[in-house]
């Protein structure tokens, strides 16, 4: 019997070679995963080790038996198989494998009868070789694998091995994070007193930590004798920083070009609402002539709503419920200076409801897209929910329910990741007074704690 060993990637790779190297007749007895390479037990590459035999059939002349426990049997050489098409290789290893068993069955009978006899030559051939263990002959013998095992059989260790990858780069991640955090502390270890404090109320009110860092790492660049500053020229150096972030980030109000304002955003932060007020700003502060279109005839009664806010500011209202009834309120509504659109909040995790929005949202020279959110909502929401409405052009953003939070960070995170600007805040319900167009300084001191909006 000729043993060989083969490491390979697939199970195709090996049937291939070992029908080359040992012939039709051979069989596999033992297949075993292998990880070789890698860097200090990790990024390993799986190996396939695959252990074959064949029986060879003996040329030389038969000897007396009494010479045949002290001599030999001669393996007789054969030559290379050609190579053999892969769609034959799973009918022939199944024909192999049958042979081979029953074989193995008739050696099994004559080992229990007859004296144990020498190994055959081939078994100490000079290719690889691993030892045959009792079980591995039992169950070559009885329990043949097809091909159809030997995938089943390879086919789990596939999600095992994604599974171990994906554990491998969520542990380099939480590495990368320790390193990251263990930098930072010793970095706030090095500021002076007044800056921790600082910093601890940015993270408090939800600033992110990159956006602290570049903050006061640009304070510590500018300062002069850092160590010794005091909690009031520490307040102003942070206060300047914050106006310099949102002096390129701040939009003003509409624009006196501006024809048409389409107001997008997700239900509850208060729309409707919001376009009331900017009509009673552009109305009684511009002297602009005002009209309403709405779209949102999902919400009960968000229809009466505005009509009553129309009513009361005395401006005209059109409902429309596609493209073509918005082409015709846009002719209808002409003679105004200012059209202000509402349209209907939708379940920003629900793509197809925002992208109903696409068709009615159509950018037209001389108008603009306001975003509207809500202070009371996460950070990690109001990403989510720019990042779905983004798909269409946003050109700058409202933030309302100032009065019903105290914290602000994500509204300068959300500035930070967004091409967005800023226009407008809303710190009440009270039509039209509780409007507010934030300048940097207004910003930097309602962030610092300085006032409350």
């Amino acid at each position: 019997m000729r043993v060989k060993r083969y490491i390979v990637d697939t199970m195709p790779d090996a049937m291939l070679k070992i029908r080359t190297d040992l012939g039709s007749d051979a069989v596999i007895l033992s297949t075993k995963e292998l990880k070789t390479g890698g860097f200090l037990g990790m990024f390993q590459k799986k190996k396939i080790e695959v252990i074959a035999a064949v029986e060879k059939e003996q040329t030389a002349e038969a000897p007396a038996p009494a010479a045949s426990a002290r001599t030999e049997p001669q393996a007789v050489q054969s030559a290379p198989s050609a190579p053999v098409p892969k769609r034959v290789v799973p009918d022939a290893y199944r024909k192999s494998s049958q042979a081979f068993a029953e074989s193995m069955r008739q050696a099994l009978n004559d080992d229990e009868a007859n004296e144990p006899v020498a190994p055959p030559a081939a078994v100490r051939h000079s290719d690889p070789v691993a030892p045959m263990s009792a079980p591995v002959q039992q169950r070559a013998a009885t329990e043949p694998m097809t091909v159809q095992q030997l995938a089943a059989q390879f086919a789990e260790p596939r999600g095992e091995e994604q599974m171990s990858e994906a554990k491998l780069f969520e542990e380099l991640r939480q590495m990368k994070q320790m390193m990251a955090e263990l930098t930072r502390e010793k970095q706030l270890a090095d500021l002076p007193e007044t800056l921790q404090q600082l910093q601890a109320h940015l993270k408090a009110q939800g600033v992110d930590q990159s956006l602290i860092e570049t903050w006061t790492g640009q304070i510590m660049q500018d300062a002069t004798g850092a160590a010794e500053m005091t909690s009031q020229e520490a307040r102003r150096a942070m206060k300047a920083q914050i106006e310099h972030f949102t002096e390129e980030r701040i939009g003003g109000g509409i624009d006196p070009s501006t024809k048409i304002v389409y107001i997008a955003g997700p239900t509850g932060v208060g729309k409707t609402t919001t376009i009331a007020k900017l009509a009673a700003e552009q109305l009684f502060k511009y002297k602009r002539k005002v009209g309403f279109i709405t779209s949102d005839t999902y919400r009960i009664s968000a229809v009466e709503q505005l009509r009553t806010y129309a009513s009361i500011l005395g401006v005209p209202l059109e409902v429309v419920q596609s493209p073509g009834d918005l082409q015709r309120s846009l002719q209808r509504l002409s003679d105004c200076d200012l059209i202000l659109m509402d349209t209907a909040g939708r379940n920003y995790r629900n793509e197809l409801l925002v992208s109903e929005l696409q068709s009615l949202l159509a950018p037209m020279e001389q108008s603009e897209t306001y975003l509207v959110l809500a202070l009371t909502s996460k950070t990690e929401d109001m990403r989510i929910i720019t990042n779905h409405f983004s798909k269409y052009p946003l050109d700058k953003v409202i933030f309302t329910k100032a009065d019903e939070t105290g914290s602000y960070g994500a509204m300068f995170n959300l500035l930070q990741e967004h091409p967005l600007r800023l226009s407008y805040m809303t710190n009440g319900q009270n039509v039209p007074d509780d409007l507010l167009m934030p300048s940097p300084d207004f910003l930097a001191n309602v962030l610092l704690g300085e006032i409350l909006p």
